[in-house]
């Protein structure tokens, strides 16, 4: 048996990428500097990766040559690329949209005449049929809303939050299915909804606010019923779609014997920091839910200094601690932006794994591009986290096993020195270092 190896390191502005083999021999009862791999353990199962095809994506997109085009979504969807399987988009405008608006926003339009996906059309759509003609898998897509028409709400605009009104429940719901059934219409394989995005946040772009109880009973009363009356029951709903700190008591409080049919998973954000244990209380409560990472960026407003290496260590971090708490798929934020960040209506600016110069039709992939690609190249949807240990607190680990049995480790080390590891398996063991700042993916053969 052998293990090929997959290096990233990045020192003065430069990446490198190195691949190279080790040779396992017999185990000799070697006890120092030690990671083992027991595959026989098994946990959950792991759907995929993804990013978000916002309009300020398709924008984006659509000002790139045919050519840019078509590398942007090789970079994603395309078997040399990262090989995303997932995709998230928003239920009308979102802050990274090139402005507001809703499908249709005619209050006394009971019966939807002039509900029109126009604006979709114009920027998400093509992306998204492009991204599915590149892939040669199978790609799930999850809707998002962030906000019900301003004439549905109770401060009457799609921003500063507000709340749904009583009286428009039912006709939320129904609106949301619509939606969903004319994506589907489109030849777009929907299979997953949230609620809402980021209930608990009052912003000044695209927001609405909802207790868990709200939140609750919209879904018991309404959406499920919706759903189901609209021949939508395949649909795989997803609760709080916020950040991990509140995501345990979140859904504590919705699931219960009435809603837990209701619900298949829960949705989370990372903008207040790592809350691993969030995630594994969640798992532990309710082992069978599906756990999902739905959005995270490098926001400008508080890493504007960072540099290629924090952001890209950033990510790989969240993943490695995701998954070991019990995540199922990590979704990440836009896909790609334009030099600026956006575009984003409020101006709130962030980072893309991919950066585009519309002006000079540049693409620029950033650290975090090729270290998510440290493992969503590798591990395969379906594959089951597996059991490790480690010796040393500097070294993040995450250990898996694809359908196939080949057995994947993404390894981390975000410190200034080099890490010697002696893996051991089976009785055999192969030694090896994990080079300083650096990001490896073993493949064992």
């Amino acid at each position: 048996m052998k293990i090929n190896l997959s290096t990233t390191t990045y020192e003065d502005n430069k990446l490198l990428t190195k691949d190279s083999v080790a040779e396992f021999t017999k185990d000799n009862n070697i006890e120092m500097k030690v990671v083992n791999i027991y595959p026989e353990l098994e946990y959950q199962t792991f759907d995929g990766f993804g990013g978000a095809i916002t309009e300020a994506a398709g924008f984006t997109y659509s000002k790139m040559s045919k050519s840019s085009q078509q590398k942007l979504v090789d970079a994603y969807f395309g078997e040399n690329g990262n090989r995303y399987n997932l995709i998230r988009t928003h239920i009308d405008s979102c802050d990274f949209s090139v402005g507001q608006y809703e499908a249709m926003s005619n209050p006394e339009d009971k019966e939807f005449k002039t509900f029109s996906l126009a604006r979709d059309e114009e920027y998400i759509l093509p992306l998204l049929k492009k991204a599915l003609d590149v892939s040669d898998k199978p790609i799930e897509l999850m809707l998002s809303p962030w906000s019900p028409p301003a004439f549905m709400k109770t401060n009457e605009e799609r921003v500063k939050g507000g709340k749904l009104k009583p009286e428009y429940q039912q006709f939320w719901a129904e609106y949301i299915c619509r939606y969903i059934k004319e994506y589907q219409s489109k030849g777009f394989q929907v299979k997953m909804l949230t609620i809402q995005n980021e209930p608990n946040a009052k912003q000044t772009w695209d927001s609405c606010l909802y207790t868990a109880n709200e939140e609750k009973e919209f879904l018991r009363n309404y959406l499920y019923p919706t759903l189901q009356k609209n021949n939508l029951s395949e649909i795989e709903v997803f609760i709080w779609d916020h950040n991990k700190e509140r995501m345990y008591e979140r859904a504590a409080t919705i699931i219960d014997d009435q809603t837990d049919k209701m619900i298949d998973g829960v949705a989370f954000h990372w903008y207040t920091g790592d809350h691993f244990d969030a995630i594994g209380l969640v798992r532990e409560k309710f082992p069978e839910k599906k756990l999902i990472f739905t959005e995270g960026c490098v926001e400008y407003s508080r890493f504007n200094t960072a540099g290629q290496l924090q952001k890209a260590q950033m990510y790989a971090h969240d993943i490695i601690g995701n998954i070991n708490a019990g995540m199922n798929a990590f979704i990440d934020w836009n896909i790609i932006l334009d030099r600026q960040g956006g575009p984003n209506h409020v101006g709130n600016y962030c980072d893309a794994p991919i950066m585009c110069d519309t002006e000079n039709d540049q693409i620029m992939k950033n650290l975090s591009y090729t270290y998510i690609g440290h493992f969503s190249r590798y591990i395969k949807p379906g594959a089951k986290r597996i059991a490790s240990t480690k010796y040393t607190d500097k070294l993040e680990i995450v250990s898996m096993k694809n359908p196939d049995n080949q057995i994947v480790l993404v390894m981390l080390n975000r410190f200034e020195e080099d890490l010697p590891i002696a893996l051991r398996l089976n009785g055999e063991v192969s030694q090896f270092t994990i080079a300083a700042n650096s990001i490896v993916t073993a493949v064992l053969a």
